[in-house]
This record gives structure tokens, C-alpha cells and sequence, in this order.
């Protein structure tokens, strides 16, 4: 397990900057954590790291929405879901989601919680949550089983 603590939005982003250099096509992480946690902040960070820019918005009404390279090469496509809403493997079907190309691209799944039986058996889980008092900033995340991104941020 590895974990991680922030201080601001900004150091969210750069940490996951960092973790996106080690992930390859074919990963899925599955974001656990409470409205408001970070998920989304994360994901731009993932999104930056791997040259897709910084456009990502929670995919809240549109379950899922798409990053491209943006310098047009097209190799890449980071899927952005939000299952707050789907909890059944029929919600989940009537999604598409069977149907995205994940062996060659990334995807990220907030709100998995509710899809978790259907996730591959080696998704990368991430738990997001706040690490300080009231409202603070600061985040804890903890990857697990993230040995793998253990020297991302050395």
C-alpha cells in the first residue's frame, strides 16, 4: 500500500502527474472516496501526466467523458467515469461500458463502489479522503497494492 498526503488542490495534481508517468494502456483505477474528496482534482493530474491537457470535468451527467492526446496523435484516450448513479450490472450494460476500448487506453471510475464486482481483478483501487480538520485541504491517498507506483514520488 502506498500512501500519500497533499496539502492543496494544486499538490493533488502533481502527485497525480507523477503516479500517471508509471501507468500504462490497459490500467483501470477505481477511485474510492466522498463527495468532494478529490477524485476529479486527481484525474486532471492523470490526465496532464500523460499529455491529455488539463479539460477534465466530473463526468457526472454524462457517466463518461473522454480525454484525447491533444497534440493529435490519437494514441491514447484517458475514460473518465462517474457511477454515482449505476449500481446494477444491467445500469452498468446500458452505460456502454463493456463496449470502451480499455486493453489500449486508461480509465478512471469514480463513485466504483458501485461497480466493483464488475472491475477487472487487477484494477488499481485508490482511496482519496480529507488527511486534516473541518475544511481543510489536505488529502490522504492510498493506493493499494501501489508498489508499483511506490518510486513515483521519490
Amino acid at each position: 500500500m502506498t500512501e500519500i498526503i497533499t496539502h492543496s488542490p494544486e499538490e493533488t495534481i502533481a502527485a497525480a502527474e507523477k503516479l500517471a508517468k508509471c501507468l500504462r494502456p490497459g490500467d483501470m483505477i477505481a477511485f474510492r472516496g466522498g463527495l468532494g474528496a478529490g477524485k476529479t482534482t486527481f484525474t486532471r493530474g492523470l490526465a496532464l501526466g500523460l499529455g491529455l491537457g488539463d479539460c477534465v470535468s466530473s463526468p457526472t451527467f454524462a457517466l463518461v467523458n473522454e480525454y484525447r492526446d491533444v497534440k493529435g496523435s490519437g494514441s491514447l484516450t484517458l475514460y473518465h467515469f462517474d457511477m454515482y448513479r449505476i449500481t446494477t450490472e444491467e445500469g452498468l450494460e446500458s452505460t456502454g461500458f463493456f463496449d470502451y476500448d480499455f486493453d489500449n487506453n486508461i480509465a478512471v471510475i469514480e463513485w466504483s463502489e458501485n461497480i466493483e464486482e464488475f472491475l477487472p481483478e487487477d484494477t488499481i483501487y485508490i482511496t482519496i479522503g480529507a488527511a486534516g480538520e473541518g475544511d481543510a485541504p489536505e488529502r490522504k491517498i492510498t493506493i493499494k497494492d501501489g508498489e508499483r507506483f511506490a518510486d513515483a514520488w521519490d
